[in-house]
């Protein structure tokens, strides 16, 4: 990336990426051949109510992967509501993988496994929506799911989006495994055609894995595209993802998301201040934020984390630009964006072994030097000067980071 991040060109850019969005229509969809059927399928991804901003919530997989029951989903969703974190925008109560039985039944369709949801997924969505809350289901463009333990959607995209809308489901995420080697444009588009069709309004996150640069088609079919492989918690992992999904921000925007995979905050891999990076530069680069660990075993130190509104609050900008890294010398990094009001989010990012100052000037962010700016800290909840001028410095921890708000005055 450049040196500069200029606010007027990165708000014009924006511009022109709504403009061309008009014209991402999925012409590979046999299904959509009337200008009544374009309309209707803008309507779906743009104006149906849902991934205005970043979705919010948990899922399954990181912490559980496949020893999830009706049970684990209940408590967890009661845990979102009675720790607050409900309160703060985290309303998906997301199923993963190996919910659903070996086989469909004899009409085809797809059934939860008795042994583990016993009381079917109507049920729980009934309990999950009567918290005020929202499910989401995982199935896959092939034939078996990523655990082989149940059957993929390739072949039955009607079938099983009706079947989810009936079920009440919210959310799908749809991944990549087993499928016929055909291209995913192809079969992530079917579901989505079949999603708009049965009228409900569904969050579509489509698990691609970035292997054929999704942010590049993806927005034609669905909400939320994944821009790298499976995450871990690891250092390792959280930084390179965050480099690969960066290169793709200027795709994203209200209704359409990069996705750099689920949060690992809490699952005990890395240190607090690591988890503080992680969380600091999802929330900048408007990924999905959907919490990864045991919320009902949460200690109070990740609850803090996952409950910081100011920097949820990044997260959730109406603007809905994605932040990305302006520069980078030995580890030491300054990732920005804009923001509603003028306003723009800072994170200073050490991702060195040793503690060190990083230093971003008014310029690079679009400011003149001469004007003053109110710097408010995200993680320390105050302000650090009402009137600042030319830049910002300040000393940073290893593997840490220091995330600000600056607003012209």
């Amino acid at each position: 990336m450049g040196r500069t991040f200029g606010l007027v060109s990165t708000l014009a850019a924006l511009f022109l990426f709504f403009c061309k969005s008009q014209a991402l229509l999925p012409a590979n969809v046999s299904n959509i051949n009337s200008s009544r059927a374009l309309h209707d399928y803008r309507r779906f991804l743009l104006a149906n109510g849902v991934g205005r901003t970043p979705p919010m919530g948990w899922n399954s997989w990181n912490h559980f992967q496949c020893r999830i029951d009706e049970w684990v989903v209940k408590s967890t969703a009661d845990a979102l509501v009675s720790t607050g974190l409900a309160a703060l925008g985290y309303k998906y109560v997301n199923i993963d993988d190996c919910w659903g039985n070996e086989n469909r039944d004899a009409r085809g369709n797809l059934v939860a496994r008795a042994s583990t949801f016993p009381s079917g997924i109507k049920a729980l969505a009934d309990y999950v929506h009567a918290k005020g809350l929202k499910l989401g289901i995982y199935s896959d463009a092939g034939y078996r799911t990523c655990s082989k333990t149940m059957p993929g959607s390739f072949g039955h995209e009607d079938q099983d989006a009706r079947t989810f809308a009936t079920w009440g489901v919210d959310y799908l995420k749809y991944d990549n495994c087993y499928n016929d080697g055909s291209h995913p444009q192809d079969r992530f588009a079917r579901m989505s055609y079949a999603l708009q069709k049965v009228g409900r309004p569904i969050v579509y996150s489509i698990c691609e894995w970035g292997e054929e640069n999704p942010a590049n088609w993806a927005a034609r079919f669905g909400n939320a595209w994944r821009t790298t492989g499976d995450i871990q918690d690891k250092w390792d992992s959280i930084t390179s993802i965050a480099d690969g999904n960066n290169i793709w921000g200027r795709f994203a925007g209200p209704g359409r998301w990069n996705d750099p995979d689920m949060l690992e905050v809490g699952n005990g891999g890395m240190s607090l201040e690591e988890y503080r990076s992680h969380f600091s530069i999802w929330a900048l680069m408007k990924a999905p934020l959907l919490i990864g660990c045991d919320i009902r075993t949460a200690s109070r130190e990740t609850l803090q984390i996952l409950g910081n509104k100011e920097v949820i609050d990044v997260n959730q900008d109406p603007l809905g630009v994605q932040g990305r890294k302006i520069r980078s010398q030995a580890g030491l990094e300054v990732w920005a964006g804009p923001l509603s009001g003028r306003r723009v989010v800072i994170v200073l990012w050490n991702r060195s072994w040793a503690r060190a100052p990083i230093t971003v000037g008014w310029r690079e962010v679009g400011f003149s030097p001469f004007s003053p700016v109110i710097v408010r800290d995200l993680w320390m909840h105050s302000f650090v000067s009402k009137r600042m001028r030319f830049r910002l410095t300040a000393y940073v921890a290893p593997h840490a980071c220091k995330m600000y708000v600056l607003t012209p005055i």
